[in-house]
């Protein structure tokens, strides 16, 4: 086996490691919706989902701003601020961040510093 396949097992180890680390964590939140995030090299994509009825609550995602910015990480920062406030109006006001086998950093922290930002809570 070559070195390059060594190393993407690797880290597709250390990504699954990840994920399974935070669903954990939220198997004990009970009813809590969670937000999930989906990063592309371009986008970024958040959602918050009712895991009890099994539907979507609310979505948001960079491509539904106006007005875009050439920074991502700003760009993560609306899409978080915006999808705080449609929450707030359909009266979500606690939520669980589920940010699946991503870090905690970057464009993923931007969104979740606008969600906060916005009014909800972790």
């Amino acid at each position: 086996m070559s070195y390059q396949k060594k190393s993407q097992r690797k880290i597709q180890k250390r990504s699954n490691r990840r994920s399974f680390r935070v669903k954990n964590k939220q198997v004990r939140r009970g009813d809590v919706p969670r937000v999930c995030v989906f990063r592309s090299l371009k986008q970024i994509y958040a959602q918050i989902i009712d895991d009890s009825n099994h539907s979507t609550l609310v979505s948001f995602s960079s491509l539904n701003l106006k007005e875009k910015k050439n920074n991502k990480v700003e760009t993560a920062k609306q899409v978080g601020l915006s999808l705080g406030k449609q929450a707030l109006e359909k009266s979500i006001d606690k939520v669980f961040f589920d940010r699946g086998n991503y870090l905690y950093h970057g464009r993923v922290k931007a969104l979740a510093d606008g969600l906060r930002e916005s009014g909800l809570k972790f």
